[in-house]
């Protein structure tokens, strides 16, 4: 369905987000990124539920991530237990900092599926770092499309970091979806600069 230009209502208890899709078709030239020796990229071959959700909710309660919240442990597992699905992290010390999963599920694609840093790696490079890190993993495979989605939910940053990571927006969407702080999934003080409408 296509909106009709104007305002549109939003149910309550319900958030509205523009979704842009971004999508690479060949591997861009490499931008340099901070020499963070302290930072080691890891590859989960196992991944705890708890364990994920823990990190899942502080890496993305800022920006209204939900969507793998409320999944049960079973579909939690069959995703990761994929062969074509990967986690990372970058650990620093016994602390693992950062979200990236790749999903090559599609032939002949790969979907950044989840790319976020804690808030204490914010501002340091290790972004480049770790978007360096996805672009040489999902161009190792024999892909010919790499593709993201992000919002308005997201950090304001998050569209133009896209870009000039080498990125071409090419579709725009709205999202309409039930507040997370109101499920239950995220506590009502989750990202504040978001309003909280009943």
């Amino acid at each position: 369905m296509t909106l009709a230009p104007g305002f549109h209502d939003v149910p309550s208890g319900h958030l509205a987000a523009v979704v842009t899709h971004l999508q690479m078709l060949d591997r861009p030239p490499a931008r340099p990124s901070p020499d963070l020796q302290d930072l080691s990229l890891i590859k989960h071959e196992t991944v705890a539920p708890d364990w994920y959700r823990d990190m899942f909710r502080r890496i993305g309660q800022d920006y209204l991530w939900f969507s793998r919240l409320h999944m049960k442990d079973a579909d939690l597992a069959q995703i990761f237990e994929t062969p074509d699905y990967d986690l990372y992290t970058l650990r620093k010390g016994d602390d693992d900092l950062a979200l990236l999963e790749l999903d090559f599920r599609k032939a002949g694609e790969c979907e950044l599926a989840f790319f976020g840093l804690d808030a204490a790696l914010i501002g340091t490079g290790a972004g480049r770092l770790l978007m360096n890190h996805a672009i040489d993993l999902a161009f190792t495979r024999p892909i010919t499309r790499f593709h993201v989605h992000t919002c308005t939910l997201d950090s304001p940053q998050a569209l133009g970091f896209y870009v000039r990571s080498g990125f071409t927006p090419y579709r725009t969407e709205v999202e309409i979806a039930p507040d997370p702080r109101l499920t239950g999934d995220l506590p009502e003080s989750a990202a504040p600069q978001i309003p909280l409408i009943r």
